[in-house]
């Protein structure tokens, strides 16, 4: 009976030795990394040392030049770009700075969507998207219009769209960035509750506050490389 203590090790995000060259400039220097299921990383660094392009890497959204990149046992290397879309949907969760809603369909529709792209058929997709929208508050906004939607609720319906299809791996880019500082703290706690349960998160961030209070582990970045890893307390 060791299944959920395997699990609870299982290497969700391994790197090794990834490097990523723009012509001349090169964004991502040799990068090793790990991380392990149930995890809260959190990364940081100036603008322009790799954390973005880390995160296009681990998001299968852009190639390394060198090393491998492995999601959930899968190596992304070996995908063609439409097993890469396909894999995407169905084992990763990504959360953007400026929500990336579809401006024309109501919140529910924006995050069944991401369902029905795997193939769930829209009745189900729907009934979970309402789940979703219920668990984190905002139900009663479900007909509305992502114009209408406040920035706070507009990153929920974006935190809903994502955990549409149970990723594996939930990636959030300057989840708060956008935001103003109460609806920040409301995304953190979100964030903290989803990890609490389980969920491996990978955020990126300019934010030490978003970092110290919603990761475990701080990965830092400069030119291109990891800097320093330190284990982090949790704070209230």
């Amino acid at each position: 009976m060791t299944s959920d203590h395997d699990s609870a090790r299982q290497t969700i995000v391994r790197l090794d030795g990834v490097h990523k060259e723009y012509g001349d400039a090169t964004a991502l220097d040799g990068v090793s990394l790990e991380i392990q299921a149930g995890e809260a990383v959190a990364v940081m660094g100036p603008s322009g040392c790799g954390k973005s392009t880390l995160l296009n890497m681990v998001a299968g959204l852009d190639r390394p030049t060198s090393g491998t990149v492995q999601v959930h046992g899968q190596d992304l290397g070996r995908l063609n770009e439409t097993g890469l879309a396909l894999f995407r949907r169905r084992h990763i969760g990504v959360v953007f700075q400026f929500f990336n809603l579809i401006d024309d369909l109501p919140a529910l529709d924006n995050v069944a969507l991401a369902a029905q792209l795997t193939g769930t058929p829209a009745r189900q997709a729907r009934r979970r998207a309402l789940e979703l929208l219920d668990e984190l508050g905002i139900a009663d906004r479900k007909d509305t219009y992502p114009a209408a939607l406040s920035g706070g609720e507009r990153q929920r319906v974006a935190v809903a769209r994502a955990l549409m299809n149970r990723p594996a791996l939930l990636l959030a880019d300057e989840p708060t960035g956008a935001l103003d500082s109460r609806s920040g703290e409301q995304v953190m706690d979100l964030l903290i509750d989803l990890n609490q349960i389980g969920q491996t998160l990978l955020i990126v961030t300019h934010d030490p506050h978003l970092a110290t209070r919603c990761a475990s582990r701080l990965i830092e970045f400069a030119d291109g490389r990891v800097a320093r890893q330190s284990a982090l307390e949790p704070t209230a």
